[in-house]
């Protein structure tokens, strides 16, 4: 499994960002996939969960509204569209793959580096 996540950054509180997350290694259209991050001096917490069709998603409640998790199939990717960030989302979010979407604080493995997003005015 390879996952390669990108499209952090540096962004204003308020600000807007999308990650992608590439896939290969596995198959991708057969996966429940999501995002996990972790904050500096915390332990990782689930994001974001979609199930392998996209129908079923599911949001940790401090981004709820603000990010939308999406997927292309056929590009096998995976993207976080991230609205409204506020200086706590600040963390590296990582690809994770999920025996299902189900809840999303539980179930996933991560792979690769992950992509730094820092909120900061």
């Amino acid at each position: 499994v390879q996952l390669q996540a990108s499209g952090g950054g540096l962004v204003q509180p308020g600000g807007s960002l999308r990650l992608s997350c590439e896939a290969s290694g596995f198959t991708f259209d057969d996966a429940a996939m999501g995002w996990i991050r972790q904050a500096p001096g915390k332990e990782r917490e689930g994001v974001s969960c979609m199930d392998k069709s996209g129908n079923i998603t599911h949001y940790t409640n401090s981004v709820q509204g603000r990010f939308t998790i999406s997927r292309d199939n056929a590009k096998k990717t995976m993207y976080l569209r991230m609205n409204n960030l506020k200086p706590e989302d600040t963390a590296v979010y990582y690809c994770a793959t999920y025996l299902a979407c189900i809840y999303v604080h539980a179930g996933y493995s991560t792979y690769g580096q992950g992509t730094l997003v820092t909120v900061s005015s």
